[in-house]
């Protein structure tokens, strides 16, 4: 792979050569307010994340729980548009020289439009997007896009796919193969549940996953070291996105301590997936 991809391909082969899961953050653009956001996503991988994922909040985030939520509700009252969402890509990116991945729903990549979203990704550093709601049978004119700018097109598989299905959308996919441990919304969980194992195994078994193929990362529900652990153990990726925002939000307008927090929490996690349960 050519373009900005190659910077995530290469994290998480690295991650794979130290014989441990990759650990991806989340947050979304804008919360609690742009410059604070960036500074919080840098303080992550400067903690121990080996990538992150910045969100697009969005005004019906199928995908997310009551936490993202709020967190997506400050920043849309804040005034957050898409060139605030490019310009935490580009100064995390920058700041860190980490893989940043951005995180959205269809519908504000086609009001931009396709190619444009695209374009001004890459330029700004991104390494590709993860699209929950685009069907893969509907994707040729989003992939062709993130392909001619060298960005990752990562689709989401849920324990409800069936194996015809996850063949489809781990062919067509690139980066990683986002895989939500459970069904439902995002947030965090006493157990992140067997149905994660099942669902990594099966997509495993997918020609475009086995002998090497697209590493499989799991989200949805993990928040602690012991999670992130369990996780590790069987899984090439573990992500992280509401602990994150739990932390902020907690800290209120204390900036500096939800920096400190997030930072805190992202050496825990990082110590979690080196250690596996």
């Amino acid at each position: 792979m050519t373009g900005n991809i190659a910077r995530l391909d290469a994290v998480l082969a690295a991650a794979k050569a130290e014989d441990r899961a990759a650990l991806i953050g989340y947050l979304p653009a804008g919360f609690p307010d742009v410059d604070t956001g960036v500074r919080a996503m840098t303080a992550m991988l400067e903690g121990g994340c080996d990538a992150v994922e910045v969100g697009l909040p969005h005004s019906d985030p199928v995908l997310d729980g009551p936490v993202i939520q709020t967190a997506d509700d400050i920043a849309l009252r804040g005034g957050l548009r898409i060139k605030d969402v490019i310009r935490t890509v580009a100064e995390v990116q920058s700041a860190t020289d980490a893989p940043v991945l951005c995180m959205t729903y269809w519908n504000p990549v086609d009001r931009y439009g396709p190619e444009r979203f695209a374009e001004d990704l890459a330029a700004a550093g991104g390494a590709g997007c993860i699209l929950p709601d685009l069907p893969v049978e509907e994707s040729d004119p989003w992939r062709q896009a993130a392909g001619k700018h060298g960005l990752a097109t990562v689709f989401v598989v849920a324990p409800s796919s069936r194996e015809q299905r996850l063949s489809a959308i781990t062919a067509a996919g690139s980066g990683f193969v986002y895989a939500a441990s459970l069904m439902g919304v995002t947030g965090t969980r006493e157990s992140v549940g067997r149905e994660a194992q099942d669902l990594v195994r099966r997509t495993r078994a997918t020609e475009a996953v086995r002998d090497g193929g697209l590493p499989v990362c799991v989200g949805l529900g993990v928040s602690t070291a012991e999670q992130a652990a369990e996780v590790a153990a069987f899984a090439d990726g573990v992500i992280v996105g509401s602990a994150f925002v739990k932390r902020l939000l907690a800290a209120g307008d204390d900036h500096e301590a939800g920096l400190a927090s997030v930072r805190e929490l992202a050496g825990e996690l990082a110590a979690g997936v080196r250690r596996r349960a």
